[in-house]
């Protein structure tokens, strides 16, 4: 094998490297703590972790004295060692071990899996790998601890409560050092604190998972959905609404019963049983079958901003990141055959378009069959191909993520890449057959006979507030003109000025833009500052010499005292930028 393998480019060597750093982890505390319990430690996106059975929580200290004893681990030079035991061994080994969530997961395995563990010195760990061949692999000075936290065995809140305590690591430490001052950059965006501070949204107890917009973040939100419904309206796009709350027997009929009721909210309605919808596709079909279609009426694209809710664990809820209800910019593509390509492709070109203008770079994957499909596999074959051979002929780069397709068709995701580095997933299309046939949908071919069309599934935002959240953290709070809740603040220097600045606020108003005026009783450093606090684009700064000029002394966010002009030339140059979504 090349030397070049073995570095943080090859996705696999990565996930090796970060998994025993996990296993130094697990070493290290039992070390320290002999007394604990392990359950699983696997590596992910930025790092690894380990869930821990512990009767307190670990404090600070004591990831310190952790972090400094995986150290020592890497320094040791310890070897990994795999072996396979039968399951009744392995069962025995575990029970010496003590190790009673290994025993569980040892039971969970099917009859015929191999079951494998890692050694490495004293410590012994159920485990599949891969691993690196020596914790002298782990650059010491590379790695670190980050935090610790609550997590439920297996995810179910009805079972244990266990303590996860998260690390990261890399290959050097200036990777390491730079990953942290990306993790500092990130606190410093949390669309949490942000929302608060800038007065846009929050989430209270008494509705947890379900957010508040505060109106200046619903400036922000009506911007996003005119902007939305502006590139929409050009793709050729109709926009349609459908109800909150369907009845059980559609959620049966789309499959979503079968493999989504634990994320389903209920209810019933004249003793019939209803679910809160967590998805807009089984109503939008519905919406198709009003009409028998003609194939010369395909393509049709269906959008649909629509609110849903899905039920999720209290631990896993984050800000606007992670909500029970949220707003899906869908959309549903009805169309022959014939058209799945172009239509694919006009997909693609969309999200391009709309990502473009927030700054964003993006990835690609194509998730393939997952193991609770419907439909039949040479089906799935076709629909991967036809995904995968667009993409090719749009010289989109991508990877594929296998086994991570919807349950009715396999998709193209889009992870965007925020200006700190950071991905997260919002575009997706999917490709759906099984849809089609489970609602009987139907179009009159050329040859006038009933054929079943071909649907897309496809959002640009994903999630309209998750979207904003990313937005947030992008822009740390600093919108663009056209997205800002306030685009213009007036703040005149002395009381002679409040008349001219109430003037140039009218005028401002009537020219279409957010404007303030701050007639505190403030010096003006006080109301420049509380402006740039805000994150307002620009400011007007006017004493007796504006008002008596018929000038504006202008302040621009990022820049500055940028000089005086006349306020319409100020109006006009302010329309281009809005106009360009600059």
């Amino acid at each position: 094998m090349s030397e070049n393998l073995f570095t943080f480019e090859n996705e696999e060597y990565k996930n090796a490297y970060r998994h025993t750093t996990s296993h130094i982890l697990a070493q290290a505390v039992k070390r320290l703590y002999p007394s604990v319990k392990l359950a699983i430690g696997p590596a992910i996106a930025d790092g690894f972790y380990y869930d821990i059975d512990s009767p307190e929580p670990f404090a600070p200290e004591a990831l310190e004295a952790i972090e400094s004893e995986m150290r020592k681990i890497c320094k040791e030079r310890l070897t990994l060692e795999r072996f396979e035991l039968t399951r009744e061994k392995a069962l025995k080994l575990v029970a010496e071990l003590d190790e009673p969530y290994k025993a569980e997961l040892i039971a969970d395995l099917p009859e015929d899996a191999i079951i494998s563990f890692y050694k490495q010195g004293e410590f012994t760990d159920l485990c599949a790998g891969p691993h690196v061949d020596t914790t002298g692999r782990i650059k010491a000075n590379a790695l670190k601890l980050t935090s610790c936290t609550g997590a439920y065995w297996r995810g179910d809140a009805n079972k244990k409560m266990l303590q996860r305590i998260y690390g990261t690591c890399f290959m050097s430490k200036d990777d390491l050092d730079a990953h942290l001052q990306r993790l500092e950059e990130a606190k410093l965006r949390d669309h949490r604190k942000l929302g608060r501070e800038l007065d846009l949204f929050a989430l209270y107890d008494e509705g947890p998972g379900f957010p508040f917009f505060y109106p200046k973040g619903m400036i922000v939100r009506n911007e996003l959905v005119s902007y939305w419904r502006e590139e929409h309206r050009k793709a050729g796009y109709v926009e349609i609404s459908t109800p909150l709350i369907l009845n059980e027997e559609l959620w049966h009929r789309s499959g979503h019963w079968d493999h989504y009721k634990n994320n389903m909210y209920f209810t019933k309605i004249d003793d019939l049983g209803y679910a809160v919808k967590p998805m807009n596709c089984p109503g939008g079909m519905l919406v198709y079958k009003r009409h028998m279609w003609s194939y010369r009426d395909l393509p049709i694209r269906m959008a649909e901003l629509g609110l849903v809710h899905r039920h999720e664990l209290s631990g896993a809820l984050h800000g606007l990141m992670r909500v029970r209800n949220f707003t899906q910019d869908d959309a549903h593509i009805y169309m022959t055959p014939e058209h799945v390509p172009e239509e694919i492709a006009s997909v693609i070109d969309l999200v391009d378009r709309i990502y473009k203008v927030f700054g964003f770079n993006y990835r690609v994957e194509l998730s393939t069959r997952p193991d609770d499909f419907m439909g039949e596999i040479e089906t799935w074959n076709m629909a991967e191909k036809i995904l995968e051979d667009v993409l090719l002929d749009k010289g989109v780069n991508y990877r594929i993520n296998p086994g991570d397709g919807a349950f009715y068709g396999p998709k193209i995701d889009f992870h965007l890449v925020d200006c700190i580095g950071r991905s997260w997933q919002c575009a997706t299309l999917q490709l759906d057959f099984q849809m089609p046939e489970r609602f009987e949908l139907e179009y009159t071919g050329a040859d006038g006979e009933k054929h079943r069309p071909v649907m897309i599934h496809r959002t640009v935002f994903g999630s309209l507030e998750r979207f904003i959240a990313i937005l947030t953290e992008h822009y740390a709070g600093a919108f663009p003109l056209w997205l800002a809740p306030v685009q213009v603040a007036v703040l005149p220097i002395t009381d002679r000025a409040h008349d001219y600045a109430r003037s140039v606020t009218v005028k401002l108003t009537d020219a279409g833009f957010r404007a303030e005026t701050d007639l505190r009783n403030e010096k003006i450093g006080y109301k420049i500052r509380e402006a740039q606090l805000q994150k307002i684009p620009y400011m007007l700064v006017l004493g007796d010499k504006e008002a008596e000029s018929g000038m504006v002394t202008v302040r621009k966010r990022a820049e500055g005292d940028i000089g005086s002009e006349g306020l319409d030339g100020f109006i006009a140059k302010i329309k281009d930028e809005q106009l360009s979504k600059a």
